[in-house]
């Protein structure tokens, strides 16, 4: 892989999970850089705001010196060539992603050609976690420590509970 090459890694992270936080890591292992982005998504009720969020996954790449986190609410193919990123990470943790991941990298290099995709398939110990599983479970109780890094846990905690 070339020298230098900047990633950008997408997503709501509603909240952060250990399983994305694989997927960021395996990335950041990859990349010269890597720019998590906190996306907007219409289509999904956020419990965070999206500073909320860039400030909760910031507390968990400490380790990452390679990693940074922002916020855009624009097209993912725009940012891309903003930052001169070349390369999207996508997590995959079914077929069932698979089916929009490949629908939006479609678009993606329509909009923008210099941009590539890269799926990444999840650690099998993640492959049926999901943010939305998380703030369920947290909501009515139940212990997400398995789910979400130690350092985020209570904030998402105080949040979530009713």
């Amino acid at each position: 892989m070339k020298d230098k090459v900047i990633a950008i890694c997408p997503g709501s992270f509603d909240p952060v999970t250990l399983g994305h936080l694989d997927i960021i890591t395996r990335a950041s292992n990859m990349f010269h850089k890597v720019i998590v982005v906190v996306a907007g998504n219409s289509s999904k009720h956020c419990s965070f705001s999206p500073e909320e969020r860039v400030e909760l996954i910031s507390k968990c790449i400490t380790n990452l010196p390679n990693v940074t986190v922002e916020h855009y609410g624009g097209l993912l193919a725009d940012y891309a060539a903003d930052v001169g990123a070349t390369a999207i990470i996508k997590g995959l943790r079914a077929m069932s992603d698979f089916e929009y991941e490949f629908q939006m990298a479609l678009t993606n290099k329509k909009l923008n050609p210099k941009v590539e995709t890269l799926f990444l398939t999840t650690a099998a110990e993640n492959m049926y976690l999901s943010s939305s599983m998380v703030k369920q479970i947290a909501s009515m109780g139940g212990d997400i420590s398995d789910f979400v890094p130690e350092v985020i846990r209570q904030d998402i905690i105080n949040r979530i509970k009713k």
